[in-house]
């Protein structure tokens, strides 16, 4: 994590930097502000109950089992990105960890080799150069850009066989519980590291502005999941 001198650096170089890719800075700061007093009252109280009452082993399942239903969205992108090497290691981890995992509990396809990773279809179209486009702060969703907002918001979603049936078989209450524990598991791994870049950040905005573009663009080259920046991804729209 880095130091408040860092985190200062880091809000005063991304004001520079990345003004002209945040044409609507007021619009996105409101939205910005209002996400924050959810993430603080509703979203923080109960990720704090959340990491004070559940056991590490049992959140670190509930991880495991949310990672593994989201494989399909990650298979597909990989084959849209072409990288096939990368496509039989996700196919891979899903048969293992379904199995010999306890339908996705556990990670012993990490044990083996297979390495976990990310894709969404935001990266798919960066991949293929498709620009980002400007800052976007979504209600709710949080840091985004025309590009990502599409890409998983949109498309992702028909690349979910669970989330399709879900939705077209009329079970809103397991779809939404679903997405809940999804964005409760997500702030909740992430929250403390979040409380000390906040307390720390002359413009806490604009530092998960440069933190969130950072993360992107590493997603993107494929970076080490354990080097990006700690912004929640929420899956809301399955």
């Amino acid at each position: 994590m880095a130091s408040a001198a860092d985190e200062v650096e880091l809000a005063q170089a991304a004001r520079v930097e990345y003004t002209a890719n945040d044409p609507i800075e007021p619009i996105n700061r409101f939205f910005f502000g209002v996400n924050q007093i959810i993430e603080q009252t509703v979203l923080g109280m109960a990720a704090s109950l959340y990491n004070a009452f559940v056991p590490p082993p049992v959140r670190q399942a509930i991880g495991n089992m949310i990672d593994n239903l989201r494989t399909p969205v990650i298979l597909a992108n990989d084959v849209l990105q072409l990288e096939f090497r990368r496509a039989v290691d996700t196919a891979g981890r899903f048969v293992v960890n379904t199995t010999l995992g306890v339908a996705g509990m556990f990670d012993p396809a990490a044990q083996m080799g297979m390495a976990e990773h990310d894709e969404d279809f935001g990266q798919t179209l960066g991949k293929w150069g498709v620009g980002e486009g400007f800052y976007l702060v979504l209600p709710i969703f949080g840091p985004s850009n025309p590009r990502d907002g599409v890409g998983k918001y949109v498309v992702d979603p028909y690349f979910d066989p669970l989330g399709l049936w879900l939705k077209n078989s009329g079970r809103d209450g397991a779809r939404w519980f679903r997405n809940g524990v999804d964005g409760l598991d997500a702030y909740a791994s992430v929250q403390d590291e979040l409380e000390k870049i906040r307390k720390t950040s002359v413009d806490y905005y604009a530092t998960i502005r440069s933190m969130y573009r950072q993360k992107r663009e590493a997603e993107i080259r494929n970076g080490s999941r354990e080097s990006l920046p700690p912004i929640p991804d929420y899956d809301f729209a399955r």
